[in-house]
């Protein structure tokens, strides 16, 4: 990007670039620019434009061949104004003064910068660099910044007369953005039809848009030339509107005018950065000003770079739990900084204020597979799950292995019907295979315990199938995983393992819900960890006996638990002297439940919190029986900028008559979960009444619970950016994946608001 400052852009490129014919046949797009680096990088330079004004470089900074570019792309955006942000307060000779939020009503050229805690103008800004030193052309609104909030008239004697700088500057700003007088508005120049014919053009363009993006489907083809017989997704989908409509047949494609074809890839992306850009505008609208809390996850795509996924928390007027994903930024490492750059790009580049982030989650995927993770420290848990995925990866290596696995399951079934060992019903005895665990499902793994206990009997006739037939190379991997699996330490750790990872796959499921919130977080955590100490304290035996009545039925061997028992990586000297029962008991058994209780308690120490004991008691359920008063006011001391001494009063009062009101009425008795509270409250119009109380509410369904709407996000990544997709540029897979993820919002904006979007883009550049 640096070529685009200090006078180092050139508006011209080599004639060799490579680009598709379709390219040159578009609105203004010369052949040696488009699909050219230097295009690329100057949209990432306008895509990336700082909103703070105390962080913009000045205009002089950029070359001039871009200037009007940046210039439109500001005015476009308008002035960064952070209405919902708290300003901090300044002492003015004795005083303490602070930015009044009022001025941006009556300036709205006015702009403020977080950052510096100073009020810029947005006009003087852009074409200050046109006016020479000592034409009353100052730096206090332009570089240095205002702050000398207890006089307000330097800001009316900053606009000054009818020829000021600022005055001059203004009336520049709206001859830039005046199609009539901008020189390369094509639009003005045409006649009706002409317009009449690109709005059906640039409709059927963007129907095919929303089409492609709804379905994660790529957009360009291998071959686009007029002789290909698949010219990709976008180009076949408009072919096939045309042939179905003939008032689209006759302005599109071979029949559009030779400028106006909209085919062109920086085109079809700009379509797509319009319905990425109105979808995010209609989020940000949806939150109106409520606190949100930031869940932040990273992961590497396709192409081994590492991206940042960002999703917003926060309570929408229904007093429903909302999260939307809100884009990908790359990042070079994952380090505390560069996540923290990531994600001031963002608030700076969409306007939020930060002053209104009341919560943070990070690293989902290690709170997922950490159960799992801290089993396999222990050595022989770790090789059981290897045996495992070796498994899986021998029995599901090709299509035929896959069918002899589904062959040998329907026989067992059918013999077991027949002896009446199988119940039946509708339903039940099913064909399916076994599953594959995934890293970032704590559940998955249990899916493949299961499959794996149910399938047994067939799994372990393929691999004697396999070995028998001697034809395949994998037939010593084969015959391990045989030998592995027909042992008593591999059921005893399937049965373990099974029953372990059971124990925690509701809390699991529960963390992956959209609308979870921290109190039933808080109460399934506790119910975890009460039933991996029972199981501790009173559960090997019913294993034991589980084990045992498995190994019998599939004729597997079973040592004395007296024996002595030494593992295979010990010398037999050396080796402690312990007992078969005492290794499966104490060394397996009891050590990793212990381990995974102090897992959990690590992982989820927020639940002994104070902050949490205190945000339970809002909880609706058994008829508000967690009611506390004094333990509500403590939680509202945590949030000292909404509750100031004279609320904390307030509050006090009303939670009595809270309480009294929603104990005495029915439709308030059997709630769960303060999610249904927050529901219920705004249904009956009590959020107003009781507008602390509530206030609370908002404030604890805000706070992050797990990060699995981050993890969906990376699944949709995987789609959206494919092995054959493996060259997306960042901006054009934050965006589709963006409209991919959000579909539900994207189907409610119309196509006027998009193309509204798209033209603005247009005769920004200079190209419509």
């Amino acid at each position: 990007m640096e070529r685009y400052f200090k006078r180092k852009f050139s508006s011209t490129t080599s004639s060799s670039d490579n680009v598709g014919s379709s390219s040159v046949r578009d609105v203004g797009i010369s052949r040696d620019v488009v699909g050219s680096s230097k295009e690329s990088e100057l949209q990432d330079v306008l895509a990336n434009l700082p909103a703070d004004p105390g962080l913009r470089p000045q205009m002089l900074d950029y070359d001039p061949n871009i200037r009007d570019e940046v210039r439109r792309a500001y005015l476009q955006k308008g002035p960064c104004q952070p209405k919902d942000h708290t300003f901090p307060q300044t002492d003015l000779s004795g005083y303490d003064r602070r930015f009044n939020v009022k001025w941006f009503d009556e300036f709205d050229w006015l702009e403020y910068s977080i950052s510096k805690d100073a009020a810029f103008c947005l006009y003087c800004y852009l074409f200050k660099s046109n006016f020479k030193i000592g034409q009353g052309c100052s730096d206090v609104f332009t570089e240095v910044g205002f702050t000398n909030w207890k006089k307000k008239d330097k800001i009316r004697q900053h606009v000054g007369g009818v020829g000021s700088v600022h005055n001059q500057s203004r009336q520049y700003c709206v001859d830039l953005m005046n199609q009539k007088q901008h020189i390369q508005t094509v639009l003005i120049k045409q006649s009706d039809q002409a317009r009449i014919d690109y709005r059906i053009c640039l409709t059927a363009s963007l129907d095919c848009v929303r089409f492609l993006l709804k379905q994660g489907l790529p957009f360009r083809g291998n071959d686009e030339s007029d002789t290909s017989n698949n010219k990709g997704n976008y180009v076949e989908l408009l072919q096939f509107l045309a042939d179905h409509d003939e008032k689209v047949k006759a302005v599109v494609l071979e029949n559009a005018p030779g400028n106006l074809k909209l085919i062109a890839p920086t085109i079809q992306k700009d379509l797509v950065n319009a319905c990425a850009t109105e979808t995010i505008k209609k989020i940000i609208k949806d939150m109106d000003g409520a606190f949100f809390s930031l869940l932040v996850d990273e992961s590497r795509d396709i192409s081994v770079k590492e991206q940042m996924a960002v999703v917003f928390r926060y309570v929408d007027k229904r007093g429903y739990v909302i999260e939307r994903f809100v884009g990908i930024q790359h990042v070079s490492d994952t380090t505390s900084n560069s996540l923290k750059e990531a994600i001031d790009t963002l608030f700076s580049r969409e306007e939020l204020s930060i002053s209104m982030l009341r919560g943070q989650g990070y690293d989902g995927a290690s709170n997922m597979k950490a159960l799992v993770a801290v089993a396999k420290g222990n050595a022989d848990v770790a090789t059981f799950f290897t045996s495992c995925n070796s498994l899986v990866n021998i029995v599901g290596a090709s299509c035929r292995r896959r069918d002899m696995l589904r062959d040998q399951l329907q026989k067992n079934i059918t013999e077991a019907l027949e002896n009446d060992d199988l119940p039946t019903g509708r339903g039940l005895n099913q064909e399916t295979s076994l599953k594959r665990a995934g890293d970032t499902r704590w559940n998955s793994h249990y899916g493949t315990l299961l499959s794996i206990i149910s399938m047994f009997k067939s799994v372990v006739k393929v691999l004697k199938l396999i070995i028998e037939d001697g034809s395949t190379d994998n037939i010593g991997e084969a015959n391990r995983s045989l030998r592995e699996i027909q042992s008593f330490e591999f059921v005893f750790h399937l049965f373990f393992m099974r029953s372990l990872l059971g124990a925690t796959n509701d809390l699991s499921q529960a963390l992956q819900r959209k609308d979870q919130d921290i109190g039933n977080a808080m109460s399934l955590v506790k119910d975890c960890k009460d039933t991996l100490q029972d199981m501790r304290d009173n559960g090997f035996e019913a294993l034991l006996d589980q084990v045992f009545s498995f190994c019998g039925k599939h004729d597997i061997e079973v040592p004395s638990m007296d024996d002595a028992y030494v593992a295979q990586w010990r010398s037999h000297r050396r080796a402690p002297r312990i007992t078969q029962i005492h290794h499966y008991r104490v060394d397996i058994f009891i050590q990793i439940i212990e381990w995974q209780l102090a897992e959990l308690n690590h992982r989820f120490s927020e639940v002994n919190t104070e902050l949490l004991i205190c945000l339970a008691c809002l909880s609706p359920n058994d008829s508000f029986i967690a009611f506390d008063k004094q333990k509500l006011l403590r939680f509202a001391e945590f949030y000292p900028q909404e509750f100031t001494p004279r609320d904390l009063l307030a509050l006090e009062d009303q939670l009595g008559i809270y309480i009294h009101h929603m104990r005495t009425r029915s439709e308030f008795s059997q709630l769960k979960g303060i999610g249904a509270l927050a529901r219920k409250m705004v249904e009956k119009e009590l959020h107003k009444t009781f507008n602390y109380v509530y206030l609370l509410l908002t404030l604890a369904l805000t706070l992050p619970v797990a990060t699995a709407s981050v993890e969906r996000a990376f699944s949709a990544m995987n789609v959206i950016k494919g092995p054959l997709r493996n060259r997306m540029g960042d901006q054009w897979l934050s965006d589709s994946l963006l409209v991919y993820i959000e579909k539900d919002v994207f189907v409610c904006i119309d196509n006027e608001t998009i193309m509204g979007r798209f033209q603005n883009m247009k005769t920004r550049r200079g190209q419509l």
